[in-house]
């Protein structure tokens, strides 16, 4: 009868057991993510995309005639929430409820901060679409920006416009009058004539710096299914 030597069979015991954990682990280990490359491939081959129009043409009649009626102002289209808007924390959750809101026209001094917002709304919206822009508006002004809104079938002139702008510029902000109630030092009201000016003075500490684009990199892109 042969003897086992004791050692030997507990080396090979312990061989076996790494054997069996290292193929257990592989069969449960998620396949490795595609490389940014290979996943924009797969959009390319899913999907055709066609270039298009930024601005409607009632847009793009709104950002004419208000260029005109206030120069020296910086005036963007379409610029999403995500860009000008942000929160302490949470920026997450924060990311997912503003996604897909818009704003039409922004009204901005030059230091780009932005002063007021146009929302141009087409006469017939749908129910989403109305609950859409309650809800951007409701952030807008809760952030201290003033909001008005313009029917796409009936633009005012450049007179009316400008007659809109200015006395909304000029008037205290709600929101902004709160933060400052609320800080050991009042914040004093910037005069219109004096927005551009201030706007001019690159002495800001960054916390009126653009949301970080990069933000957007914390989200796990929606996996494209071959059709």
């Amino acid at each position: 009868m042969l003897s086992v030597d004791p050692t030997a069979a507990l080396a090979v015991a312990a061989i076996l057991v790494l054997l069996l954990s290292y193929f257990a682990g592989r069969r449960r280990r998620p396949a490795a993510r595609p490389t940014a490359r290979r996943e924009a491939q797969d959009v390319a081959a899913t999907f055709t995309p066609q270039a298009a129009r930024v601005l409607t043409v009632a847009e793009r009649q709104a950002h004419t005639l208000l260029r005109a009626a206030m120069p020296g102002y910086l005036v963007l289209a379409q610029v999403p929430l995500s860009r000008f808007l942000g929160v302490p924390t949470r920026q997450s959750e924060w990311l997912q409820a503003i996604a897909g809101l818009s704003a039409d026209l922004l009204l901005c001094d030059s230091g780009s901060r932005v002063l007021a917002v146009i929302d141009v709304r087409p006469a017939r919206l749908s129910e989403n679409s109305k609950r859409r822009h309650e809800r951007m508006t409701l952030l807008l002004r809760k952030a201290g920006i003033k909001v008005l809104s313009w029917q796409a079938e009936a633009l005012p002139d450049v007179a009316l416009a400008r007659h809109q702008l200015l006395p909304m510029l000029a008037a205290p902000s709600p929101a902004r009058e709160q933060q400052a109630a609320g800080s050991s030092r009042p914040m004093p009201l910037i005069p219109v004539a004096e927005i551009l000016a201030e706007g001019d003075k690159d002495h800001d500490d960054g916390s009126m710096e653009p949301v970080p684009s990069a933000l957007f990199d914390d989200f796990e892109p929606v996996p494209v299914q071959a059709r």
